[in-house]
């Protein structure tokens, strides 16, 4: 596993400068409008935060929810990220710890038996590679059976479809038109030439030879999937990830996997075991595409076979100029570049429009895709096909540009 920085991946955000009072507004919560002044931008938003955890309903509903076996809710792995992406690392831990003690969680975690009655889903798993790092050791081997367990049933739902999709597409395109003799697939011949029947020589002439395809000697096409890791995206990191472990078992297919959030993790080495992998993911903090596309743009080999897909919702905490830069360069030399929003079973996401836009200008289409799309993205990027045509024919809305 290699990083594009060796910087803490548990700092927190930078936020704009709070004085004495607007402090005092963060520790008193919402009671404390009329005499502190109510919070606005970052620091609202860290309010919430803190609300979901420490005032009796919670800001985010955190509070509301019930142990048993419901759904898991998605807003927990949310919070989880937006924490880590206000508050340095030993508040995170301390706030973490808190929610152990104060809403479910703990209830859960402490107890094997409970966490194998809960509703087991992507939003389970996303909270409990949230947690990792604070999971009692009495309850690791547990989570690990019960992530084990919602990977193993996502692979039996997925793993088929998306191999034969990615391996279609890559017979198709690479279809062997000018076979030598021995190379030649005379029943695929034969029916490609039927209006050629002679009947005064009771033989079809050939027009078209069709072969076999060549065995390739190496990878056909590198993917690259570049998955943001902040909270919102939780259920896609989960789906990238098994998806990514099934390309990734394609000979045909180069796949590679990179998380970020402010710094890059290049989790490729892990995609043999996408539980591995899960646990080795950092859910949530602050964000940097354009350091992110810098470091995948860095190991492209071959631009015009290469697939890169960022999964990310665009709010960008970096610089957004120079994303802008890398993702006109990277058209410009051939490879395919696609961003989605999400990748997840859910609707469609809260994004940045604006720089959505600016992307679709470039080239660059942005759309949302569900889990059982994405074996057709797939198979639609593989052939070389308009990828923004292909999202209009299954009914997806994909960004426009500016103008």
């Amino acid at each position: 596993m290699t990083t594009s920085s060796d910087s803490d991946t548990t700092s927190a955000a930078p936020v704009e400068h709070t004085d004495r009072l607007q402090r005092w507004r963060l520790v008193l919560g919402g009671e404390a409008d009329a005499s502190c002044g109510a919070a606005s931008g970052s620091l609202r938003e860290m309010d919430q935060a803190l609300a979901a955890l420490y005032e009796p309903e919670g800001a985010n509903g955190l509070g509301k929810r019930k142990g048993g076996r419901g759904n898991s809710s998605p807003s927990v792995a949310r919070w989880l990220g937006d924490i880590r992406k206000y508050f340095p690392s030993s508040v995170v831990q301390i706030m973490q710890h808190d929610a152990m003690q104060r809403l479910n969680l703990r209830e859960m975690l402490l107890q094997p038996e409970m966490l194998e009655t809960a509703h087991a889903d992507v939003h389970l798993v996303a909270n409990l590679v949230a947690l990792s790092n604070v999971i009692p050791d009495g309850t690791k081997d547990t989570a690990r059976q019960v992530v084990r367990t919602v990977v193993d049933q996502l692979l039996e739902r997925l793993q088929e479809p998306m191999r034969s999709a990615v391996s279609g597409a890559l017979n198709r395109s690479q279809r062997n038109r000018r076979p030598r003799h021995a190379e030649i697939d005379w029943n695929r011949t034969l029916r490609a030439n039927l209006q050629h029947w002679q009947p005064d020589y009771r033989t079809i002439i050939p027009q078209t030879l069709v072969g076999y395809g060549r065995k390739a000697r190496r990878p056909q096409r590198e993917v690259i999937l570049c998955i943001d890791q902040s909270g919102s995206m939780s259920a896609s990191v989960v789906y990238s990830s098994i998806f990514g472990a099934v390309m990734a078992s394609l000979p045909a297919v180069a796949t590679k996997l990179v998380v970020f959030d402010t710094v890059v993790v290049d989790m490729t080495e892990k995609l043999d075991d996408p539980v591995d992998l899960l646990f080795g993911v950092q859910l949530g903090g602050g964000t940097d595409i354009n350091g992110a596309v810098g470091y995948c743009q860095s190991i492209i080999q071959e631009p015009r076979n290469t697939i890169l897909v960022l999964i990310s919702d665009l709010y960008e905490g970096g610089v957004e100029a120079g994303l802008l830069r890398r993702a006109q360069e990277l058209v410009e030399a051939g490879v395919q570049f696609i961003t989605l929003l999400a990748l997840s079973d859910e609707g469609a996401p809260s994004y940045d429009r604006e720089l959505a836009a600016k992307l679709a200008a470039l080239g660059v289409p942005s759309f949302a895709c569900t889990p059982d799309a994405f074996p057709g993205l797939m198979a639609a990027a593989i052939r070389r096909d308009d990828v923004g045509a292909w999202a209009a024919g299954q009914g997806i809305k994909t960004s426009r540009p500016v103008g």
